[in-house]
C-alpha cells in the first residue's frame, strides 16, 4: 500500500497496450504515452511489461510506502529521491516501510514511469487498468491520483539493483527538436505536392494546449489539391474538411491549418483529413516532448515502421535487464 502525499501535476495509472478493441464504442486505448520507458520499468521490478504502473507528467508525486517494496523509475528525469536522498533512474530500488518517494519537475523529457514489483492492485475496466480521464473510467476512481488516496500494490517479488543496458535506454532530445517518423496517409491525395513538401521541411512547435487527446502544432500554411477547394458543401467549408471518417491512433488530423496528432486518448472519427500518421514505435518521442519544443517529421514507409516496432519490442524484453 502507498499513500499519496503529493499528487503531482497529472499522475495516473496506465497499462500496456491499454484498452484495446473498444475504439468503435468510443473508448480509446489510453495507456502510456512512452511505452518504451514504461515496459522497461516493469521489467526491472520483475513484472510482465504490460502491468499497471504510474505515469507522471511534467511534475511527479510524493508517495509514502506502508510496506517494503521494490520499484523502478524510467523515462524523464524528475529528480527522484527517497527520504531526501537521490536515487537513480533505469534501476530497481528497494523502498522500506515508512519511507517517502518524492519526484520533482522534469529536467529532461516530459513523462516518467513508476513501476512497483507485483503491480498496482486495482480492478480492470474493459480489460485494462488504464485511466481514461475524459470519460472518468479506469485507474483509481477514473482520474489522476489525489492527495490522501491510498493505492493497493501487489506482493513485491522483485530484486533491487537490476539495471537497464545503456543501449536499450531511449535517448531524450537535448536540443528541444524531435525527429518524428511519419507514414503518409490515410488521406494521401488531399494536400498538393507543395503542401507535402512544406509539411516535411517545417519545424512544428508543440502548443501548450495539448494533452493525451491531441498534440496541437504551430507552423506554416499548407496548400491543397483542387478537389479540396472545389467540393460539395456537405464535405465542409475548410479545404481540410472531409465527410466523417475513422481516425487511426497517431493520425495527424488537419483541423483547418492546425495539425493535431491524435494520441492515446484521441477520438475514433471526425471530419478532417489525416495526411500522415505517426507509427506506434515513434510515440515515445511524443510522450517525452514538452510544450514549445519542436517536431521535424521524417517520412518513412509502412515496412520501415514495422521494422522499427519489431526492434523496439525486442529491446523491451528481459534481455535488456542486467
Amino acid at each position: 500500500m502507498i499513500e499519496v502525499t503529493k499528487k503531482g501535476l497529472e499522475t495516473s495509472v496506465q497499462d500496456y497496450p491499454g484498452r484495446v478493441g473498444f475504439l468503435n464504442q468510443g473508448f480509446p486505448p489510453s495507456g502510456p504515452m512512452d511505452s518504451w520507458s514504461f515496459r522497461l520499468a516493469n521489467l526491472l521490478v520483475g513484472n510482465n511489461p504490460n502491468e499497471g504502473a504510474l505515469e507522471c507528467q511534467f511534475m511527479g508525486p510524493s508517495l509514502k510506502f506502508e510496506s517494503e517494496h521494490v520499484i523502478a523509475i524510467c523515462g524523464a528525469d524528475m529528480q527522484p529521491k527517497v527520504d531526501g536522498q537521490s536515487i537513480p533512474l533505469w534501476e530497481s530500488i528497494l523502498v522500506k516501510a515508512g519511507q517517502i518517494l518524492e519526484l520533482n519537475f522534469c529536467l529532461n523529457g516530459a513523462r516518467t514511469y513508476i513501476a512497483f514489483s507485483g503491480g498496482i492492485d486495482i480492478p480492470s475496466w474493459l480489460n485494462s487498468k488504464s485511466t481514461f480521464h475524459k470519460a472518468g473510467v479506469g485507474g483509481v476512481d477514473g482520474h489522476a491520483i489525489q492527495e490522501g488516496q491510498k493505492i493497493s500494490l501487489g506482493k513485491s517479488h522483485g530484486v533491487f539493483g537490476k539495471k537497464v543496458k545503456s543501449e536499450a535506454i531511449p535517448e531524450m532530445s537535448k536540443s528541444g527538436l524531435w525527429e518524428i517518423e511519419v507514414v503518409r496517409g490515410p488521406n494521401d491525395d488531399w494536400l498538393d505536392e507543395n503542401g507535402y513538401k512544406t509539411f516535411l521541411q517545417a519545424e512544428w512547435k508543440l502548443q501548450a494546449r495539448s494533452d493525451r487527446t491531441g498534440f496541437r502544432l504551430d507552423g506554416p500554411q499548407l496548400t491543397f489539391m483542387e478537389k479540396a477547394v472545389n467540393k460539395p458543401p456537405e464535405h465542409g467549408y475548410e479545404p481540410s474538411n472531409i465527410i466523417d471518417q475513422g481516425y487511426p491512433i497517431g493520425g495527424i488530423n488537419l483541423a483547418g491549418q492546425t495539425p493535431i496528432i491524435l494520441v492515446n486518448d484521441g477520438p475514433s472519427m471526425g471530419g478532417f483529413i489525416v495526411p500522415y500518421t505517426v507509427p506506434s514505435a515513434s510515440f515515445w518521442k511524443l510522450g517525452q516532448a514538452k510544450p514549445s519544443e519542436k517536431f521535424k517529421f521524417i517520412e518513412i514507409s509502412v515496412e520501415e515502421s514495422q521494422e522499427m516496432r519489431s526492434a523496439q519490442t525486442e529491446l523491451c524484453t528481459k534481455g535488456s535487464i542486467i
